[in-house]
């Protein structure tokens, strides 16, 4: 069976995005997993899936899967790409979307069009901290905790200070003094994959530069290292507006390059960033 997709990233989270509004793929994980291989693949961080929406108040929904197969609730990187993609695929004729998304509705919004890059500002609704939403095993933690804020989490005789966060996905947000000496590699899978967490986590790592300025690194649950995490970005921005360390509008810098993120009087969270298309092409996918 061919496939035709395009390739596309925000700010070097990358993606491959393919156009399912007929439905006709099947297995959807071993296909993300084929797909996003570096090697034997086209290469990418996620698989992005176009459909229709069965619900009367969305226009499209997104579907994405991890490079290791799983299905996430949500990006914030990809939605930019897929409001896009809509319009370089002449989809859609409106700049401002509702997506129907595992997350919920989000509502990314073009504010600037070209074929090649686009601006995108997204309205990634409300912050949680709830411990349901986090996905926490409560057995592991004191009955009165109801929130992972300055929560010490024992990792190899090492104890880390995590700030839970959903934005969509659930994040563990750890403030550091020097971000170049942290090893994301070797930390991040501990973080996501520890017991604490029953559905992982993703995990970020946050140097607090001004009152307007934060850079992070990302460890993302099911794609490793990543060069951007637009969620994550989103949940640190949260989590610091919250806890006083940065004003409400906020530049999150990461591997990849730069987000603006702010949250509004409703104490919803925008991104603003880019989607930049790559390149387009049609693969093999071995009889799937």
């Amino acid at each position: 069976m061919k496939v035709k997709f395009f390739k596309m990233h925000g700010l070097g989270n990358d993606f491959i995005m393919i156009n399912d509004l007929k439905e006709q793929i099947e297995n959807y994980p071993k296909l993300a997993k084929k797909l996003c291989d570096r090697h034997f693949g086209i290469g990418a961080d996620g698989m992005i899936l176009i459909q229709n929406s069965q619900k009367d108040e969305a226009d499209f929904k997104m579907r994405i899967f991890n490079s290791d197969g799983s299905e996430a609730e949500m990006c914030g990187n990809g939605i930019r790409c897929f409001a896009h993609y809509l319009h370089i695929n002449d989809l859609t004729n409106k700049k401002t979307l509702k997506i129907e998304t595992l997350a919920g509705l989000i509502k990314p919004e073009i504010i600037e069009y070209e074929p090649y890059q686009s601006i995108v500002r997204v309205n990634m609704g409300k912050p949680e901290y709830t411990l349901e939403k986090l996905h926490v095993n409560k057995k592991m933690i004191d009955a009165n905790i109801n929130k992972l804020f300055c929560y010490p989490l024992k990792i190899d005789d090492k104890e880390y200070i995590i700030n839970g966060a959903s934005t969509g996905n659930p994040h563990a947000i750890i403030y550091v003094n020097n971000l170049d000496q942290v090893n994301v590699k070797q930390i991040g899978p501990k973080i996501e994959e520890h017991p604490l967490f029953k559905k992982g986590t993703n995990v970020e790592f946050a140097e607090v530069i001004e009152k307007d300025q934060i850079n992070v690194k990302v460890w993302e649950r099911g794609a490793g290292a990543t060069l951007a995490c637009g969620t994550g970005a989103c949940a640190t921005a949260a989590v610091s507006i919250a806890q006083n360390r940065v004003e409400r509008n906020v530049q999150i810098n990461l591997p990849g390059g730069p987000l603006q993120i702010s949250q509004n009087k409703e104490d919803e969270m925008m991104m603003t960033g880019p989607s930049t298309f790559v390149f387009k092409g049609e693969i093999m996918t071995g009889g799937m």
